[in-house]
């Protein structure tokens, strides 16, 4: 391994240990002598501005301290924290349990109390965490924690400095084990151990699937172009921050595979390649920036469990069609994470979870931008934003353009009218909830009893007839369809009429008193019964009735479980065949018996595809829904806890237009 040169060794080290006149934490008074590769000079910059021994008496006039970024050994992440100012000028830092889990690989473990949260992490016995619920996020006290690990903390601005002991790579191992128990049956699976001498941080990533790299030469004639018959595998990353021994780099580095028509021949063999072995699993090892990156090769129907263990110190990757790890914990009151496997028919699905007591969070509709309805952005950000405790992604949007296409209503106000009579679920602040097929029923009155009906309200979803859009909608309307006859309605009264030419071109503004009109097709000839000046009014009601009773609507679909009963009819809300016979990861939100509420997200069964919407339905009854929707799905399948997706790796998760927010908020 290459070693420091004693000068810039120096250099660091006074940038970390030097007297200084702004924040800094108690824990690092000792500082920790680190042999590394090389130092990020973004973090050389940060260590050099930030203070380490604050003045006698300055942190008692400044008692809290917090920001949304981590630099993470040099790495700038995105995290919430916060420093409190505890007993005899202790500082007592706090993690978001986000960042704390998914950048440094943290196991959180089994709870029943949500004060405490037992954590994992190259420990032989688990280590209970105290925790802290504030703006959106749960921060857990790591004080102890990071001393033990002899992590460096330090404040610069908005961002916390933590700095962990170099860790080197010792050994790579590529094998197999069985994972039954004694006694049962052995099914052995590839595994891969990361020995290492110091515990360090670790990330663990989804990428995307591996295609066939051996093609028949443009030359040969004779060739024969493969077949696939299975889908391909999928790489995903573990990255560690520790460096390998060039040694074991060159182990791992791949030498390009000759190109002939044996190998292509053997690459048609089904038998030659079903499973990882030691010798395809690992793809390449390297080392970027101090960080060693693990690729892995991993079948269809399969992904990386990673655990982790000390004495020695391991990095456990066990590649496996139930990855999964199953939880229950107790989070905050009222609101518990689950995960487990749920059996159907011979099939295991992981399901993800949360469970919240209505009566002690508040629900609420979450789209991408406040002021406009048009736009989509990761589920995660959009939380965030809202400063939601957890979230799931909504209904259904056009991906293009990013407007919505079904329904969101908050606080009594329509933001997007419902389409196709497709399923809902409705609810109130009081813990009621509403599940069932919605239509809402718009209706212009003018003199002399004329009347237009009004099919669609702020959406994206384009037909003939008329279509009305507010304040809601944005600031202004772009024309979605050429030769728009568009009416401006202002004080319940004509103001203006004009065309709206070619579609995409020219914005209209929304008057702030009142909503556009946008008559499409055939419905354009009714724009001479509503010259200027021409009075009207509104009339509106939705089906059934009782949806107009609760403030807060999200629109998807299809409904799945109605009073205890499988009611799916996908057909009767107008998705296409294609979509009803789909195998696919699936969101859900339903209410049970007891009044619990639950969002939840179904991913791939163990070693194939996701649900159908029937075995979907199915799921969702065995979880103990009396009634259930589903929502969006797919890539768009977001399930979110505190500043982290529970449910997939972030990079692999669409942006959406909505969702469904749970926030933390006494009634």
């Amino acid at each position: 391994m290459l070693k420091m040169p004693n000068w810039y060794r120096q250099k660091y080290h006074n940038a970390v240990t030097k007297p200084v006149q702004h924040q800094a934490l108690h824990l690092i008074a000792s500082p920790i002598i680190v042999t590394i590769l090389s130092v990020s000079p973004s973090w050389m910059a940060i260590a050099q501005q930030s203070p380490i021994n604050p003045q006698p008496g300055q942190l008692r006039r400044q008692a809290q301290s917090a920001g949304n970024q981590i630099s993470l050994n040099g790495r700038i992440l995105p995290g919430a924290w916060i420093v409190k100012l505890g007993a005899v000028d202790q500082q007592v830092i706090y993690l978001s349990d986000g960042v704390f889990r998914q950048a440094m690989g943290v196991d959180f473990l089994n709870s029943n109390n949500p004060t405490r949260q037992p954590i994992q992490w190259f420990s032989s016995s688990p280590k209970k965490l105290v925790t802290l619920l504030q703006n959106g996020y749960r921060y857990l006290d790591v004080t102890n924690f990071a001393q033990q690990a002899n992590w460096q903390l330090q404040i610069n601005g908005n961002t916390l400095v933590i700095v962990t002991p170099q860790a080197q790579i010792k050994n790579i191992i590529v094998g197999q084990q069985p994972l039954n128990p004694p006694g049962t049956a052995t099914i052995r699976e590839n595994r891969v151990v990361v020995d290492l001498d110091n515990p360090t941080p670790w990330i663990v990533r989804q990428g995307l699937p591996i295609q066939p790299t051996q093609t028949p030469a443009a030359d040969d004639p004779d060739a024969i172009a493969p077949k696939p018959t299975a889908p391909p595998n999928r790489e995903w990353t573990v990255t560690l921050d520790a460096v390998a021994d060039p040694a074991l780099i060159e182990r791992y580095t791949p030498a390009p595979a000759p190109t002939s028509l044996p190998n292509l021949i053997k690459q048609l063999l089904p038998e030659t390649k079903p499973q990882p072995t030691p010798d395809n699993l690992i793809q390449k090892v390297e080392v970027v920036n101090n960080q060693t990156i693990i690729s892995l090769s991993v079948p269809f129907g399969s992904a990386p469990r990673i655990t982790t263990i000390n004495n020695p110190n391991r990095l456990m990757i066990e590649i496996r069609p139930d990855a999964m790890v199953e939880r229950n914990i107790a989070w905050a009151n009222g609101l518990r994470w689950r995960q487990q496997f749920i059996s159907l028919g011979g099939e295991r699905f992981p399901v993800v979870w949360l469970e919240a007591n209505p009566r002690n969070l508040t629900l609420k509709p979450i789209w991408t931008t406040p002021e406009t309805l048009v736009g989509t952005a990761p589920l995660i950000q959009t939380a965030q934003k809202y400063l939601a405790l957890a979230a799931i992604n909504g209904g259904y949007f056009n991906r293009n353009n990013k407007l919505p296409l079904g329904a969101i209503r908050r606080d009594n106000q329509w933001l997007s009218g419902p389409i196709l009579n497709r399923g809902a679920i409705a609810w109130n602040n009081s813990g009621q909830f509403y599940v069932g097929r919605l239509t809402l029923e718009e209706t212009l009155i003018a003199p002399n009893d004329f009347r237009l009906p009004i099919l669609f309200l702020n959406s994206g979803y384009v037909q003939s007839g008329a279509a009305r859009y507010t304040p809601s909608w944005g600031k202004t309307y772009t024309p979605l369809t050429d030769n728009e006859s568009i009416l401006l309605v202002q004080n319940n009264e004509v103001s203006s009429q004009l065309s709206g030419g070619k579609a995409g071109q020219t914005p209209i503004p929304i008057p702030q008193d009142g909503y556009l009109l946008t008559l499409r097709g055939t419905a354009a000839t009714t724009a001479t019964q509503l010259s200027i000046g021409t009075k009207v009014t509104l009339a509106s009601n939705t089906t059934p009735v009782d949806f107009s009773r609760y403030p807060n609507i999200i629109g998807a679909g299809p409904l799945l479980i109605q009073n205890g009963q499988i009611v799916l009819d996908a057909k009767a809300e107008k998705f296409s065949n294609a979509f009803i016979a789909e195998k696919a990861i699936r969101s859900g939100i339903c209410t049970t018996a007891t009044g619990t509420l639950m969002i939840a997200a179904v991913h791939n069964r163990a070693g194939g595809a996701g649900p159908t919407l029937a075995e979907h339905a199915q799921l969702m009854k065995q979880l103990g829904c009396v009634n259930a929707l589903n929502l969006d799905g797919g890539s768009s399948t977001s399930l979110y806890l505190s500043g982290q997706l529970l449910d997939r790796s972030p990079n692999t998760a669409a942006r959406v237009h909505n969702g469904i927010g749970i926030f933390w908020q006494q009634k």
